[in-house]
C-alpha cells in the first residue's frame, strides 16, 4: 500500500522546490525572507530533506551506545528535581522535602548557606526520613572554603550503612567556575581540596563532585553554542587537572557532571543537549551526566504567570532531548524564593509531561528529524570550533583564555539585549503584549542586583519608573481615515506604549481629523498618536500638529514615505517596527519629566 502511494506521487527534486520558492518570492531576497539567523549566528534553512542527513554521522546508533546521540541510557525516565533553600531550621526544610517527595519529587536539591559549616548532625536533620537509594540528592552552595559538607554527607552515609553503589548525589563544587565568574584564577589550595574530595568520594560510583556551570553562562546571556563549547572546555580542564594530580582518568571523568540551562529556543535546546552527548563522548570517552535548570535569564516579574508557559516549553525540550534530571523554576522566583503554590505548579509541569503526556515513554523522539538532526550537527560543529579556539588560548586556566570567554559572553549578552530592545527577540508580557493594567509585584524594586541580570531587566526598570511617577502618562490614539490601517496602527501603538506602562486611550475611528483633534485636546493626554495610512499622513499630520500646539507630543505611528517632509515641518516623533523600543520609550519618559 505504501509503495503504491509513493508511485502515485512522483518524487520532487530539491531544485524543483527551490525554483517554485523563487517564483513565489517574486524577486524578494531569499536569505532575508526565509533563512533564520539564530542569536549564535547559525544559518537555519526554511526546510530540510532526507538528502540533508547523508553527511551526518552516528544516525544509525541506538540509545545507550556511543557516541550517545540517541541517549546515554535505553529509557527516558529523567528525575524530577525541586530545590530547597536551607535558610530556616533544618527540621523545617526536611519537613518540606518529605512533603515534596510524597508529591512527585525524585531529586532533592539543597541550596546551602555558603557561610555556614555543616556537620554530620546537620546531615542527619536534613536527610531524616529520606530513603537515599530511592532519591537523588544535590547540594549547591559548597566551595573550597567550606568543603566540610561533603565530608559530613559521607560520614552520614557511613553511619547509616547505606550501600555505596545505591547512593546518587551531586555537588555543585566548581573552583574553576567560581574563579572564572569572579574574574580570578583558582588557587593551588583550592585544587588540592578538589583532589581530596574526589578521592574521598571514590567508593561511591554515582556521587559526582565537580559541576560544570553551563546554566550560569546562559543566565548571563550566552548563546547555545557558547554554553556548549565553554562547558565542554571546562570539563576537559577538570580532567586534565585531576589526572595531573594523580587521579585516574576513569575517576576524574566519573566525578564530573554538567549543570546546563534550558532556554526558550525550543528546537535549538533539544539539539544542544543531543550535541552535548556526542561532544562529551569525544572529549572524555564516556557518557555525559546532565542536570538541566529552567533559564533564569528568561524569567519575568511582570506577567509572571507566563513563566509557567516558559517553564513548560523549556522542560519539554529537555525531556525530548533526554537529560538525566531537571528543575523547573517557580514562576515567582524573581521576587521571592518561591511559594508553596509556585513550587507545586513547577513540580506538576514535569509530572504532567511524564504521567499525562508520557514523554518518558519514548527515547530520543527527535531521532531522524531532518530539521533536528541538522540542528544538532550544526551546533556540534560550531561548538567544536569555539572549543578549539579557547584551548588554543590556554583554556580557563589562563588569563587570556578566561578573558576571551568573558568577552565572548558579554558580546552575546549585548546582542541579545539589542534584539530585545528592537523586539527581534520577544518576551511576552514585557517587550510585547504587555498587560496594561498590571502593576509591579510587591518586592520587585528591592530585589538583589544579581536578579537584574535577566533579559527583562531594562524593560522592567523602565516600567517601574513610570509607575513611580506622580501620575501615569496617558497616550491618546487619534485614529482616522482607512479603517484597516488606522486600527492596525492603533493596536501597534497601544502595544508599543503599553510596554512602558503608559495609560492607553484607544478609539475605534473618528469620522474626521478635526473630531479626533478635539477629542485629543479634551482627553488630558500628554501624547497623541496619529494612526492612519501612509497616504493620509502627508496632508493630515501637519494639520493635527498645528491644532494640538507645542504642549502635546504628537507621534506618528509608522514609517511613511513622507517622513522627511513631516520632519521638515517640525514633526519629530515616529514609532515603527524599526524603532528601538527601549531607547524610544526612555526618550518619552525624559520628555515627560518622569
Amino acid at each position: 500500500m505504501t509503495e503504491k502511494l509513493f508511485h502515485d506521487f512522483p518524487p520532487v527534486s530539491t531544485q524543483e522546490w527551490e525554483d517554485q520558492i523563487i517564483r513565489a518570492l517574486k524577486g524578494a531576497d531569499y536569505e532575508k525572507k526565509l533563512v533564520w539567523k539564530t542569536p549564535d549566528g547559525l544559518r537555519i534553512r526554511p526546510y530540510y530533506r532526507e538528502e540533508d542527513l547523508k553527511e551526518i554521522s552516528y544516525l544509525d546508533t541506538l540509545p545507550g551506545q556511543k557516541p550517545f546521540l540517541r541517549g546515554t541510557r535505553e529509557d527516558n525516565n529523567w528525575l524530577i528535581r525541586q530545590g530547597f533553600i536551607v535558610e530556616d531550621s533544618l527540621q523545617e526544610v526536611n519537613a518540606r522535602v518529605l512533603a515534596a517527595l510524597d508529591r512527585g519529587v525524585e531529586s532533592v536539591g539543597f541550596r546551602l548557606d555558603p557561610s555556614r559549616e555543616y556537620n554530620v548532625e546537620d546531615m542527619k536533620a536534613l536527610l531524616a526520613g529520606i530513603f537515599l537509594p530511592a532519591v537523588e540528592i544535590s547540594f549547591a552552595g559548597v566551595s573550597c572554603d567550606k568543603p566540610q559538607v561533603i565530608h559530613a554527607f559521607l560520614e552520614y552515609l557511613s553511619r547509616t550503612e547505606t550501600n555505596p553503589s545505591q547512593v546518587r548525589a551531586r555537588f555543585e563544587f566548581d573552583p574553576l567556575g567560581d574563579a572564572f565568574f569572579n574574574g580570578t584564577q583558582p588557587a593551588g589550595e583550592d585544587l588540592k581540596v578538589l583532589k581530596n574530595l574526589v578521592e574521598a568520594c571514590s567508593p561511591y560510583p554515582q556521587v559526582r563532585i565537580v559541576s560544570i556551570p553551563g546554566c550560569r553562562m546562559q543566565d548571563r546571556g550566552s548563546g547555545i553554542v557558547q554554553e556548549l563549547a565553554f562547558s565542554m572546555a571546562m570539563g576537559y580542564e577538570y580532567i586534565r587537572l585531576l589526572t595531573g594530580m594523580g587521579i585516574s582518568q576513569n575517576l576524574a571523568v566519573r566525578s564530573i557532571h554538567f549543570h546546563m540551562g534550558m532556554g526558550s529556543h525550543y528546537f535549538l535546546e533539544i539539539a544542544k543537549f543531543r550535541a552535548a552527548r556526542i561532544f562529551w563522548s569525544q572529549v572524555a570517552d564516556s557518557a555525559i551526566s546532565v542536570h538541566a535548570t529552567a533559564s533564569f535569564w528568561t524569567q519575568t516579574a511582570y506577567d509572571m504567570y507566563v513563566n509557567l508557559l516558559r517553564g513548560t516549553t523549556q522542560a519539554m525540550s529537555a525531556a525530548i532531548a533526554g537529560v538525566d534530571s531537571m528543575e523547573v523554576l517557580p514562576y515567582d522566583c524573581v521576587i521571592r524564593n518561591g511559594s508553596d503554590q509556585s513550587y507545586r505548579l513547577a513540580r506538576n509541569i514535569q509530572i504532567i509531561l511524564k504521567e499525562e503526556a508520557h514523554f518518558d515513554q519514548v527515547t530520543d523522539p527527535a531521532a531522524g528529524s531532518y530539521y533536528v538532526e541538522n540542528l544538532t550537527d550544526s551546533i556540534l560543529k560550531e561548538s567544536r570550533k569555539m572549543y578549539g579556539e579557547l584551548l588554543q588560548k590556554g583554556g580557563f586556566l589562563t588569563s587570556q583564555g578566561s578573558q576571551w570567554v568573558r568577552d565572548s559572553i558579554d558580546r552575546s549578552r549585548e546582542r541579545r539585549m539589542q534584539n530585545l530592545a528592537t523586539r527581534k527577540e520577544i518576551l511576552v508580557g514585557v517587550n510585547q503584549y504587555p498587560d496594561p493594567d498590571e502593576k509591579a509585584p510587591e518586592g520587585l524594586s528591592t530585589v538583589c542586583e544579581e536578579k537584574w541580570l535577566r533579559a527583562a531587566a531594562g524593560y522592567e526598570k523602565m516600567r517601574l519608573r513610570t509607575e513611580q511617577a506622580g501620575e501615569i502618562p496617558a497616550v491618546f490614539l487619534l485614529t482616522f481615515g482607512n479603517l484597516a490601517m488606522c486600527r492596525a496602527r492603533a493596536q501597534f501603538a497601544a502595544n508599543f506604549f503599553g510596554v512602558a506602562g503608559f495609560r492607553i486611550m484607544d478609539n475605534n475611528r473618528f469620522a474626521t481629523v478635526e473630531e479626533g483633534v478635539q477629542a485629543a485636546l479634551s482627553s488630558g493626554a500628554r501624547i497623541v498618536v496619529a494612526c492612519s495610512s501612509d497616504e493620509e499622513y502627508e496632508h493630515a499630520v501637519p494639520l493635527i500638529a498645528e491644532s494640538l500646539g507645542d504642549d502635546l507630543i504628537l507621534t506618528v505611528a509608522g514609517d511613511p514615505p513622507c517622513k522627511d517632509a513631516l520632519v521638515a515641518q517640525g514633526i519629530n516623533h515616529f514609532i515603527s517596527l524599526r524603532s528601538n523600543v527601549l531607547e524610544t520609550l526612555h526618550q518619552y519618559q525624559n520628555e515627560l519629566g518622569l
